[in-house]
């Protein structure tokens, strides 16, 4: 049996693509020119990180100058919320609408908000994590500056009706933001079908490395700087541009698109021989948001009588690497707000473990996981002894 340590938690990130590495390669070496140079050094990182900017437009279905790089998805989610609101507030449009099962980006900004003097208004979902398109349209009206729902959940991989949803923001004249950071690459997004205004994506999710991201921007969306102090990227994020992870991030994006179909029918198989061997082996295991259209690379389960800390623990000693929901929550043994927006029992939401795929996922992978998760959970299930205290 191997003993190749196993990482199944490409959620929380990936490992940065060789193919990336070698494009970012030349610009921190002898391309290392600042891009607002006028001599040729500053000429020569202008055009890539440029060029840069078109291919990942042309990835999304957008216009170049819809593409706002960013540090990550926390920048951008912050970014589209608050500086929707901050501009149209002035109009009277003063409340942020989200779910509860938001990552924790959208749902501290849409508080900041609230903080700001505007609303945040929650939108229920049902025990899947759907939302509630009837309650989404009842808290949608003329006071509604931003609307924001994450495209498929980073715990339990729901996919949410994003082109429905985003129809419905616009008819009330609202701002529609999407966290796309786990549906690029996973599912169809193209500006050009759906009528989002703003999406957010990360490039450490799909093989770029930590620290760089971007913001589609439609044409003529209020949208206030969160900086200020420069003229980069047309005033939306001052600050000298970081022209080498830029071009890892259009290169990884690239070569995520052109695998898509293949790489979604290897997670599928992948998920589905999970689930299906883990349910053989332990018939009452619960699969969190099994009843809902899920993406191919993320499995968030339960096993009754187990907590996830210590499943957590046990599986890393050999040597399997998993989460208990978002990394951002890292060191919290709390239920997961977004099992908890379920209406998940404590008990079972604090179970909860989430397995994601990727890359570096095989099919003996699964086999060595289910194997493990066996053996842990029945021994985490024994009877315990109990000892009589004699008095002597």
């Amino acid at each position: 049996m191997s003993t190749t340590p196993i990482y199944l938690d490409h959620a929380a990130t990936t490992p940065v693509r060789d193919e990336v590495m070698a494009a970012m390669a030349p610009f921190f070496g002898p391309r290392f020119g600042n891009p607002s140079s006028v001599h040729r050094w500053g000429r020569e990182a202008r055009v890539a990180l440029d060029e840069a900017r078109e291919r990942l437009a042309s990835c999304l279905g957008a216009h170049t100058d819809e593409i706002c790089f960013t540090s990550g998805g926390t920048e951008g989610d912050n970014f589209a919320i608050l500086g929707a609101f901050r501009t149209l507030r002035a109009q009277g449009r003063v409340a942020a609408v989200t779910t509860p099962i938001e990552h924790k980006a959208v749902l501290a900004a849409a508080h900041q908000v609230a903080i700001e003097g505007g609303e945040e208004r929650i939108v229920r979902v049902d025990e899947c994590g759907v939302v509630d398109s009837a309650h989404f349209d009842a808290l949608l009206d003329q006071s509604v500056a931003v609307a924001s729902v994450m495209w498929v959940n980073n715990e339990i991989g729901v996919v949410q009706d994003v082109p429905a949803l985003a129809a419905r923001a616009k008819a009330a004249g609202a701002v529609f933001h999407t966290d796309g950071v786990q549906a690029f690459g996973k599912v169809d997004i193209d500006a050009r079908k759906t009528p989002f205004d703003l999406l957010t994506i990360s490039g450490h999710k799909i093989g770029a490395p930590k620290g760089i991201g971007a913001l589609f921007i439609r044409r003529d969306t209020p949208l206030e700087p969160m900086f200020h102090g420069g003229s980069q990227d047309r005033g939306r994020r001052p600050g000298t541009e970081n022209v080498a992870f830029a071009i890892g991030l259009a290169t990884a994006a690239e070569l995520t698109l052109a695998e898509h179909e293949a790489e979604h029918a290897r997670l599928l198989a992948l998920r589905h021989a999970f689930e299906q061997g883990l349910r053989a082996r332990i018939p009452d295991v619960v699969f969190h948001g099994e009843g809902a259209t899920r993406a191919a690379h993320i499995v968030n389960l339960s096993i009754p009588g187990t907590s996830s800390e210590s499943l957590l623990m046990a599986l890393d000693l050999r040597g399997i690497a998993c989460s208990a929901g978002s990394a951002c929550q890292s060191g919290s043994v709390s239920a997961s707000h977004v099992l908890t927006a379920m209406h998940v029992p404590s008990d079972i939401a604090t179970a909860a473990l989430r397995l994601s795929f990727g890359a570096l996922s095989t099919p003996e992978c699964v086999e060595r996981t289910l194997d493990a998760l066996a053996t842990l959970a029945e021994k985490a299930r024994a009877p315990k002894v109990q000892f009589a205290v004699v008095d002597f």
